[in-house]
């Protein structure tokens, strides 16, 4: 087995494992909880995946990116991506345009149809992170993301690559 020299190896780590007490597990688990709402309020009010909307979010934010800073950038797999940008060209909420950089691929952009969406959603977005953090103190919140982006920055580490932490501002590493 590879990994940190640590980590507790058979049947001492199988006795000690309690999956609720586990926290791969429990994020995980928070994590569907939370994509789950927002996804059923994205489909059925918009008729969008939640890779559709990451994807509507980061071109808002960033302006035109190809696929593969959009999978950098996310962490969503290329083919999660290249499903979700067929599915909104197709709604003419993004456009392609030529990488000049590389000719081999294609920069996405928001339409102006898909900037109105953005602006649609935005505040939804923003309601319902309120209700999921209104039980949390501001300096709570605050630790959350930071001890999150360690977390990931840490996951990134341990897969070979140092993955880039979600907002430069929560590096306390």
């Amino acid at each position: 087995m590879t990994g940190p020299s640590h980590i507790v190896e058979g049947d001492q780590a199988a006795a000690s494992l309690q999956l609720d007490a586990y926290l791969p597990y429990r994020l995980s688990v928070a994590s569907n909880a939370v994509s789950g709402l927002i996804a059923r309020a994205y489909e059925d009010r918009f008729a969008l995946s939640v890779p559709q909307w990451r994807l509507i979010c980061v071109l808002a934010e960033d302006g035109g990116k190809t696929q593969r800073e959009i999978v950098d950038r996310t962490v969503m797999d290329k083919v999660t991506v290249s499903r979700a940008a067929r599915g909104l060209s197709a709604r003419r909420l993004i456009g392609r345009s030529e990488n000049r950089a590389d000719g081999r691929s294609h920069v996405l952009s928001l339409t102006e149809e898909g900037r109105r969406l953005h602006a649609e959603i935005a505040p939804l977005a923003l309601a319902y992170e309120a209700a999921l953090i209104c039980g949390l103190a501001p300096a709570e919140v605050a630790q959350l993301k930071r001890l999150l982006a360690r977390l990931q920055h840490a996951a990134g580490t341990l897969a070979g690559g140092a993955a880039p932490l979600a907002d430069p501002g929560l590096t306390g590493l």
